[in-house]
């Protein structure tokens, strides 16, 4: 069953699957209207989920469950990767990116494969007060407390001289 994220309980399990570029609005639209339903239908082992999505950034889609409600299951879980997998497809859009997220002093968000992030801080594009976004979250309350992380404080502080190590 679909709730709104807010709704959620604190200790909602979460998934942060990151797009590999920018969504337009379009995009977003097209994704709320095929994940809503399908979380509406989301179950593991016949058993209803109580779930829900947000986009953020326009990149980055959220879902999570009430696992005190019912708990998903290992299909029902690979069944909300499918989904996403098509969404994807549909809009030549990659969720499943795993470079590292930042968002610059500008305001935007950027990716950096891991082999270019430390070419990046050496040229001042990431520095130590940059946004690291973490996408490892696995709680709601962790995505709400720590989606947002200073780089000197992540596990980029290495690439920074005057971190501490």
């Amino acid at each position: 069953m679909y709730i709104d994220f807010d709704q959620l309980p604190d200790q909602a399990r979460v998934w942060v699957y990151q797009a590999n570029r920018p969504l337009i609005t379009d995009e977003v639209k097209t994704i709320e209207e095929a994940l809503k339903p399908a979380l509406n239908q989301w179950a593991a082992h016949g058993q209803p989920l109580l779930a829900s999505m947000q986009v953020i950034d326009n990149r980055f889609v959220i879902v999570g469950v009430d696992e005190g409600y019912n708990l998903p299951s290992g299909c029902s879980i690979d069944a909300s990767v499918r989904s996403l997998r098509e969404i994807g497809q549909q809009l030549n859009v990659d969720f499943f990116d795993r470079s590292a997220a930042i968002r610059l002093a500008d305001g935007t968000v950027s990716t950096f494969a891991l082999p270019g992030l430390k070419t990046a801080v050496t040229e001042g594009i990431i520095t130590p007060d940059s946004t690291v976004l973490n996408t490892l979250v696995a709680k709601k309350s962790e995505f709400l407390t720590g989606w947002h992380i200073r780089a000197s404080d992540s596990w980029l502080k290495r690439y920074f001289k005057s971190a501490t190590v």
